[in-house]
């Protein structure tokens, strides 16, 4: 994994990454990261660090739901938010 610094992943070959969230439950983490482009926005999944899921939006305001969307339903699984 890239260099963190202040929420944000710097990747080899990519866009700065910034963290949106993490969560965390039984000594594992999901990190959900946010990175603008040239044709939308990407959010990337991470499960301890490896990645798991991306997906493509085409507004910043969309990709920010689902990810929220995907926050409360993990909270509701029973993980909790941690920096």
């Amino acid at each position: 994994m890239g260099r963190v610094k202040a929420g944000r992943v710097n990747r080899p070959g990519s866009n700065l990454a910034e963290r949106l969230w993490r969560v965390r439950k039984n000594h594992t983490s999901i990190d959900a990261q946010i990175s603008d482009h040239d044709a939308g926005v990407e959010i990337r999944y991470f499960y301890d660090g490896e990645p798991v899921l991306s997906q493509q939006w085409p507004t910043r305001q969309l990709a920010l739901t689902d990810a929220a969307a995907r926050l409360r339903d993990l909270q509701r699984a029973g993980w909790t938010t941690h920096w």
